[in-house]
């Protein structure tokens, strides 16, 4: 029992946190990075793909740890990073000063692939530091 606690903490809660914080980022009015349309716009995008990215990451890292192949849980990671931006725009519906927008989901899933394609297929070819940066996050 004590393992199970302790694999769910170390694996498991860090993704759990993060769609923590972006809901709660999602539950109020967001300032305007810049009063310049395109830059205000460049900024929240990037925003997206890189908290999403984020979030692919660690639902990959956990399903690994658990015991999922690495392509399932690539995989996996995407799509479940992918239905959370979904449910995040849905509940951006309900959110006084928020609107939905399909394009965000859009920027979520490529935010999530490239992480993981970043993940997989990038990062094991870097320099050696890199790939030992990468084996202690536990993501190679």
């Amino acid at each position: 029992m004590r393992k199970k606690i302790i694999f769910f903490l170390v694996y498991w809660l860090p993704p759990l946190v993060l769609a923590g914080i972006i809901f709660k980022l999602s539950s109020g009015t967001v300032p305007k990075a810049s009063e310049v349309f395109w830059q205000d716009f460049a900024a929240k995008k990037i925003a997206h793909v890189l908290i999403y990215g984020m979030l692919a990451i660690l639902i990959y890292r956990a399903l690994v740890a658990g015991g999922t192949s690495r392509k399932q849980a690539a995989l996996w990671a995407i799509l479940l990073a992918i239905l959370y931006g979904i449910s995040d725009e849905v509940h951006q519906n309900f959110t006084q000063g928020r609107e939905s927008r399909t394009r965000d989901v859009g920027f979520d899933g490529l935010g999530a692939t490239f992480a993981i394609f970043f993940t997989t297929k990038i990062l094991p070819r870097l320099p050696k530091e890199f790939v030992e940066f990468g084996k202690k996050l536990e993501i190679i």
